[in-house]
């Protein structure tokens, strides 16, 4: 057996071009174009890397856009105040600071991550990383849904794989993925309709006991532990569906967290790394930042 390799980059431009046509009419409507912001902390290479992406995203789509550079050195008070500013706005639909931010800042003092994230507002919250965001995922009525979740059920359900009655493993308990995914296939019905909903979910982790035996159960097996290939072609069920969140850089290489060439001869459909959930991260904040111009 040979896997189906799912072709992330392509949905994800499928969806951006869907975004695009309702911004298109929105702005035509007399509104003004919705407005991403965001807030980058430091140099961190690969966090720059993905703002730049972000920000070519949102011109294509006709997503107005601005950047807020600021040096490593920043104290979480000036963050704070630059994210209230933000808040007030009224042009700004949404708002994202880039992650990870600086572990440690100006006189050895660090900046609290969740303290930074709580503070944006949840109306402009496009990432979904309030409190206030996740509760209302939680009872089913989500204002937004997370990018990278989200982009695995429209990568599902655009591929013609249901979830309605399967089992569903995802391997990582993250706030930004593991667990908000978990949420999702979990639901009576979703954004897809009830068959990208309907799982039974088991979370599973590094450490889960037996985790290889856990995996074997999944019909569908989502990886996003952040290891490189920690999971290995005989931790997958044959026909299994494989979906893998990693992206972690082994010397030249990109990979991510399954063992691709294993799963490829195991599973029946599997995404790659890079082309896979990547590409559809940036669709559904697009899809956010237009949803929260509206709302």
């Amino acid at each position: 057996m040979t896997a189906t390799r799912l072709d992330g980059k392509a949905i994800a431009l499928e969806i951006r071009n869907e975004v695009a046509q309702e911004v298109q009419a929105w702005v035509a409507a007399g509104n003004p174009p919705p407005k991403l912001a965001a807030v980058l902390v430091g140099e961190d290479p690969a966090s720059q890397v993905y703002v730049r992406n972000k920000e070519r995203a949102c011109e294509k789509a006709g997503i107005a856009s601005s950047l807020d550079r600021m040096p490593a050195s920043t104290t979480q008070a000036e963050l704070l105040d630059r994210i209230d500013q933000l808040n007030r706005d009224e042009s700004v639909s949404g708002i994202l600071v880039q992650l990870p931010l600086p572990s440690v800042q100006r006189g050895g003092t660090g900046v609290d991550e969740r303290a930074v994230l709580d503070a944006i507002d949840p109306r402009k919250d496009v990432d979904a990383f309030s409190p206030v965001n996740v509760g209302l995922l939680m009872q089913g009525r989500p204002r937004f849904l997370p990018c990278t979740p989200h982009g695995i059920i429209q990568l599902l359900h655009r591929s013609g794989i249901s979830t309605n009655g399967k089992h569903a493993v995802v391997v990582g308990r993250s706030d930004i993925v593991g667990k908000p995914m978990a949420m999702m296939l979990a639901q009576k019905d979703g954004s897809c309709g009830t068959e990208t909903a309907n799982a039974t979910v088991t979370l599973a982790h590094s450490r889960t006991a037996n985790l290889a035996e856990v995996c074997r159960t999944a019909d569908i097996l989502i990886a996003a532990v952040g290891r490189p290939e920690m999971i290995r072609g005989d931790m997958i069920r044959e026909g299994a569906v494989v979906i893998d969140v990693g992206i972690n850089r082994v010397g030249d290489a990109l990979v991510g967290d399954v063992a691709f060439d294993e799963a490829e001869k195991v599973a029946s459909a599997i995404t790659p790394v890079p082309g896979g959930v990547g590409p559809l991260t940036i669709a559904m904040l697009l899809h956010n930042t237009l949803l929260a111009a509206k709302s």
